[in-house]
């Protein structure tokens, strides 16, 4: 090599100082997002696991089923009323600190619900559990946009995210099948340890993002609780009691009444809670409804799921949980691959996929009988959802999230929680009802394989909606070729 050669590569080299700052910037990123997605998992286990218990808490607190079905809505009511709230504190107080404050909360009440000696702490506690995820849960979705620059690297990103929010459903299921066998008081204990490390790492990696300072829109903000409180208990209600129950109906209504009011008060806030803005861009409108749609699909068919693989077929709790564990790899593999397929092809493509791959699910299940079994019957719809869960759901947040103001980073998360939590409260209670009333005239296994059949009826549905919604109003760009 000559002295010229050696001199140009001494000038293009990168200083191994740079370097080490690239990577330990690299680190950094990395373990950010591990503290941000642990909460979303956290999330996600929390409702099943603890579902996965109500049996054995009500044996060992000797509840009425009345006030066990409060240990579920309890949770709900706070964590689904509370979303819209939580999102715009995480803009004018602080990602963070909401992060935070939120986790820590999640922590002291995950104590309290597993020591409570009797229902009245019990429910307290879950309540408080709610309120806690409904500030930590937007605060932990802004903080993926805010931290992470719009492009390949939020995609992968929100990749991790969209992937842990599937397999934490799962491992819900399986954990909560695993500790109930010991204690039920476990399924509470088990948020402690997690919360605090991710508190204290939050604490230490997490980097404040720019506040916009304000004063809360208090009319905005009572109006929005209520209105989801009203609408979430509606829905949860109907689910157990039917359609036909007056009280599941006038909360409902109430509900919707009270959202109607708080659109109209938001017109004319100087801060509104959810900036209109949001809903005034075609695209991310179409989002949002096909977030609503595809939660109604999803959760009631997840929900039927579940009871079929036990009632049905006679799996255990963990059998169950472990009989969705394709669904989850399969969304771990395809959420890896969605932001390669979004940047080749475009978020449009990758979303119709997904929703066709959804709604080709929910056509198969139409199809149980008493004959079909788990390799049959079940295993092809969990490999169908979790790829189409993968890259609808990495899709639809990339549109939801991009070309946001920093201003708008939280309301807009907790906007799109509180769809997923009223499409996944509507999709229960429409699912559940056809599927009891699927069984009229029937006994034991055929007349649980009809009621699923005849169910996901309203899953297909949902998702031909979605598929027209994806086609017709959600446009994107498509990104240019480089050589």
């Amino acid at each position: 090599m000559t002295s010229q050669e050696t001199q140009s590569d001494a000038a293009t080299a990168v200083p191994p100082t740079d370097i080490a700052a690239h990577t330990s910037a690299q680190r950094r990123l990395t373990i950010t997002l591990g503290v941000i997605v642990t909460c979303q998992l956290m999330v996600s286990v929390d409702s099943n696991v603890v579902n996965i218990a109500l049996p054995e808490i009500q044996s060992g607190l000797s509840m009425s089923a009345q006030a066990l079905a409060w240990v579920f809505s309890a949770y709900s009511l706070a964590y689904g009323g509370l979303l819209l709230l939580g999102g715009r504190a995480s803009d004018i107080l602080g990602r963070r600190p909401m992060f935070i404050w939120g986790l820590s909360l999640v922590v002291v009440a995950s104590i309290l619900g597993g020591i409570a000696p009797n229902q009245g702490l019990l429910i307290a506690a879950r309540a408080l559990q709610g309120v806690g995820f409904a500030f930590a849960g937007p605060a932990a979705l802004s903080l993926i946009a805010a931290t992470f620059a719009e492009g390949p690297h939020r995609a992968r990103a929100l990749a991790v995210f969209s992937m842990v929010t599937g397999f934490g459903i799962t491992l819900g299921l399986i954990v909560g099948g695993v500790l109930t066998t010991l204690s039920w008081r476990l399924v509470f204990f088990i948020n402690v340890p997690i919360g605090i490390v991710t508190v204290l790492l939050a604490q230490l990696y997490l980097t404040e993002t720019q506040r916009h300072p304000g004063k809360f829109d208090l009319l905005g903000a009572i109006l929005s609780t209520a209105g989801m409180v009203g609408i979430v208990y509606g829905l949860t209600r109907a689910s157990t009691e039917g359609w036909s129950d007056p009280v599941s109906w006038a909360a409902f209504l109430a509900g919707a009444v009270l959202l109607a009011v708080f659109v109209f008060v938001e017109r004319h806030a100087e801060r509104p809670i959810v900036p209109l803005r949001l809903l005034g861009q075609r695209v991310r409108a179409g989002a949002y409804l096909s977030f609503v749609l595809l939660m109604i699909s999803m959760g009631g068919t997840y929900i039927l799921l579940s009871l079929y693989v036990q009632n049905a077929l006679g799996f255990s709790s963990w059998q169950a949980g472990l009989a969705f564990l394709p669904m989850a790899v399969v969304q771990f593999f395809a959420a890896r691959r969605a932001p390669k397929l979004i940047a080749r092809f475009g978020r449009k493509p990758v979303l119709i996929t997904g929703v066709a791959l959804m709604g080709l699910e929910a056509i198969w299940l139409t199809t149980t009988s008493a004959s079909s079994n788990y390799l049959t019957g079940i295993l092809g719809p969990f490999i169908l959802l979790g790829a189409g869960l993968s890259f609808a759901f990495v899709t639809l947040n990339m549109t939801v999230l991009g070309g946001l103001e920093p201003r708008d980073m939280g309301a807009a998360s907790g906007l799109l929680q509180g769809t997923q939590q009223v499409g996944l409260s509507l999709g229960v209670a429409i699912l559940t009802t056809i599927y009891q009333s699927g069984q009229h005239g029937e006994h034991g296994r055929e007349a649980l394989a009809h009621g699923l059949a005849t169910a996901v009826i309203a899953a297909v549905v949902a998702c031909a909606l979605a598929l027209l919604v994806s086609v017709f109003v959600i446009k994107t760009p498509k990104p240019a070729v480089t050589a």
